[in-house]
């Protein structure tokens, strides 16, 4: 069963990617010194917590089994555990993209079922 795990991106971001072959990460990812990424259930207050306001972004579906052991589950906000990569990431990789619209109150806009 897949694991799907996701990272909330600028189009910028999303599109560099792409052509690059690689990302790097965010910068909060560079900082930290490993990719973040939110389950299902955390991604949509990810999105509220660190993007409101920041106009439309991506939303990028992985599977999480693909990293392997680079893929590291930690404690972060109220004690949940997150997925956290410690690899840089391979767009070809990603088994959904959507676009996340802002909505008139910042936040953003999340598909059904993703």
């Amino acid at each position: 069963m897949t694991q799907k795990i996701y990272k909330i991106l600028t189009p910028e971001q999303w599109n560099d990617a792409l052509a690059q072959g690689t990302f790097k990460g965010a910068p909060i990812d560079l900082t930290d010194g490993y990719i973040h990424f939110s389950t299902a259930d955390q991604v949509e207050e990810t999105a509220d917590k660190h993007f409101k306001n920041t106009g439309d972004l991506m939303l990028v579906a992985f599977d999480g089994d693909a990293f392997g052991d680079s893929l590291k589950w930690e404690t972060s906000r109220g004690g949940a555990l997150f997925p956290h990569l410690y690899l840089e990431l391979d767009p070809k990789l990603a088994i959904e993209v959507y676009e996340l619209a802002q909505k008139e109150d910042g936040s953003h806009q999340f598909p059904e079922n993703y």
